[in-house]
């Protein structure tokens, strides 16, 4: 009987950045620090989907999503629009 081993399917440091809504350079950093486990096969990194969906499913909190940018930015619009004298003058001290 033979042993067969899942196939272990990764992606790459500009795919999870666009999953995660940071910058390649941000992923690549917290690689290095060890936050994010992966692989490197050559010049490049492998990131496993099993973390990933781990990530996802776990720490779905921390993903930026396009719907969340959304609300940050109404968020943002409405604080200028209700204080942004103030922020203007709190600015020039």
């Amino acid at each position: 009987m033979e042993n067969k081993a899942k196939k272990a399917v990764y992606t790459s440091i500009t795919e999870l950045a666009k999953m995660l809504g940071i910058s390649r350079v941000a992923v690549f950093k917290r690689i290095k620090k060890g936050q994010i486990p992966a692989e490197r096969i050559g010049r490049s990194y492998a990131i496993s989907m099993e973390y990933v969906t781990d990530l996802i499913h776990n720490g779905h909190s921390k993903i930026l999503t396009e719907d969340k940018k959304a609300e940050i930015k109404r968020a943002v619009e409405k604080v200028v629009k209700e204080y942004g004298e103030t922020l203007r003058l709190l600015g020039k001290e």
